[in-house]
């Protein structure tokens, strides 16, 4: 995030590093991602860390309500450290564990802090295209992370869409005023001027969902947003970072993120022995982008003023919602 969150800063989260034996010699604030809130932190032995604060009530995939974020973020946190020390899968960006053994410290009631060692590589930025080496190398990782067996506190991923009823509340809502802050009535025409696109775009998705449920099919340990805003570079190949998505799913929620053409399909089958479905990967892109639209609408019918942040996701609701006309 641009904006720095409201209602913690150094001193809050020096106090909570103390839990990890860390004392900060100095912090800096790094405005990159979109979601959480990150600093790097050089402590007094030399030592450089990465820290990152979610914001529980902006985590719904992880649970709903703060509390619930809490558990789920802790869980996915814990999972991705077992995969790292436990199933020695070196290019997970896992967090170090504080001296109680918890991965998320609970800041206040609204923020989760986790500390991870700071990783040498070059970071990629969402929206880059990668080339046929780099999407080889990463569907390399990813069908190795897919053969892992699933450490026990790996969540379960369901297909039903998230935040789902933050969308439907919207398209409902259409005949009064939003009065959230500066991009309410710019999100309310939005919303109108798309309305029918949104709802067909909803049916199609119960569709797909509904078929690929019946079918079944092998979940496996998925990152679930390996795009190239969470891809480190490290020589020939790749660690992934931001594993708050972690869970077991079927493999196309990471490979429609990859996967453009056949040859990557065929790359992908040769190293797991699974042919990815077509009909799997483009219900996965549909609910990437329904989500979205659901949490950018959620945010902006909700109290908000006009920051860099929100300019970004006003920015991004627009385009994904064209995105879905232009598709369909």
């Amino acid at each position: 995030m641009r904006e720095r969150p409201e209602g913690i800063g150094e001193p809050e989260l020096g106090d909570a590093l103390r839990g990890w034996g860390i004392d900060v010699a100095s912090w800096t604030y790094e405005p990159v991602g979109f979601g959480d809130y990150h600093w790097t932190a050089d402590d007094a032995r030399g030592r450089r860390w990465f820290v990152t604060v979610a914001d529980l009530a902006h985590k719904s995939h992880c649970g709903a309500g703060a509390d619930a974020a809490f558990e789920g973020l802790s869980r996915a946190m814990d999972t991705a450290l077992a995969l790292r020390e436990r199933a020695g899968r070196d290019f997970v960006v896992a967090p170090v564990p504080a001296a109680s053994g918890g991965t998320v410290h609970r800041v206040g009631a609204r923020y989760g802090v986790s500390v991870f060692p700071h990783a040498d590589g070059v970071a990629g930025r969402f929206g880059d295209r990668l080339g046929a080496r780099e999407r080889g190398a990463v569907l390399d990782t990813l069908a190795v992370l897919h053969r892992t067996p699933p450490p026990e506190p790996t969540p379960r991923v369901r297909l039903a869409l998230p935040g789902r009823a933050a969308l439907e509340s919207a398209l409902a809502g259409l005949r009064d005023p939003w009065q959230g802050g500066p991009y309410a009535g710019r999100a309310r025409e939005l919303t109108r001027e798309h309305a029918g696109v949104l709802r067909r775009r909803l049916d199609e998705f119960d569709r797909r969902a509904g078929a690929l449920e019946g079918a079944g099919g092998e979940r496996v340990v998925t990152h679930g947003e390996p795009h190239p805003g969470n891809l480190l570079r490290q020589g020939a190949g790749y660690a992934l970072v931001d594993w708050d998505t972690v869970g077991l799913a079927l493999p196309e929620r990471d490979l429609w993120l990859v996967a453009t053409g056949p040859e990557d399909l065929d790359r992908y089958q040769d190293a797991t022995g699974r042919r990815p479905d077509p009909e799997a990967l483009a219900l996965h892109g549909l609910r990437w982008r329904l989500a979205d639209v659901a949490a950018y609408l959620g945010d902006f019918r909700s109290p908000h003023t006009a920051t860099s942040d929100s300019d970004l996701a006003w920015r991004s609701l627009a385009g994904t919602v064209r995105a879905l006309a232009e598709a369909g």
